[in-house]
């Protein structure tokens, strides 16, 4: 899968669950979860220590899943993705010798920003997706504004992470600089080891009603 697929495909659904997965058990009912919630997007991140065996499980047994890796923020990290199947790579921050480094595995990665000197950075190196972290904490979709509109001829997309939820999704989508968001609410720690499976299929469908992304590119 290209970069172009990759990032074609997470704006398509315009949410990417962003998952902190404690035991590698619940790597295929969540997978399962998110299908049937019809949001086929998942970004693992490397806070615990079953990420990598999550993804390997998710990237091998459900191939219909978009599976990626977050929280990386070492060269280990990337590489270790990269070698459990996963298709894309986030970071919190911008970090040039990781940026450089994905890009000579040929794995898609999204850096992390929170100023203008972080957007031009990434563009320096190439890159036009980039993440707004932490979004709310920040202050949220007025300031994205006012930092994407100099940027914005330059195509760059962002994906706000850190805050976004169901009441408020819809007002970042309407966004034309937002190319997709990061998904916490969608399925967290105490979900996964509760198995609470129909709810998170109920929370991907109610932000993919939201999103209507599904015909839009």
């Amino acid at each position: 899968m290209t970069q172009d697929t990759v990032f074609e495909t997470i704006q398509q659904y315009g949410v990417v669950p962003v998952i902190a997965a404690e035991s590698a058990e619940s790597a295929l009912p969540l997978a399962d979860a998110l299908l049937e919630g019809g949001l086929p997007i998942v970004e693992v991140t490397f806070r615990t220590a079953a990420a990598a065996k999550v993804i390997e499980i998710m990237a091998s047994e459900r191939p219909e899943l978009l599976v990626g890796a977050g929280t990386v923020i070492t060269k280990e990290n990337l590489e270790q993705a990269e070698s459990c199947g996963a298709k894309f790579a986030v970071a919190p921050g911008l970090n040039p010798a990781i940026v450089s480094r994905a890009g000579e595995i040929g794995l898609p990665f999204v850096p992390g920003i929170a100023n203008p000197s972080d957007i031009e950075c990434g563009l320096s190196l190439g890159c036009k997706v980039l993440k707004f972290f932490p979004a709310e904490a920040l202050g949220g979709l007025k300031l994205l504004r006012a930092m994407a509109a100099p940027y914005r001829h330059t195509g760059v997309k962002f994906v706000p992470t850190g805050g976004i939820s169901q009441a408020n999704l819809a007002e970042y989508l309407s966004e034309p600089s937002v190319a997709a968001v990061g998904g916490t609410w969608l399925a967290k720690q105490a979900d996964l080891s509760a198995g609470n499976w129909t709810e998170i299929v109920a929370r991907c469908q109610a932000a993919m009603a939201v999103s209507c992304r599904g015909s839009r590119t």
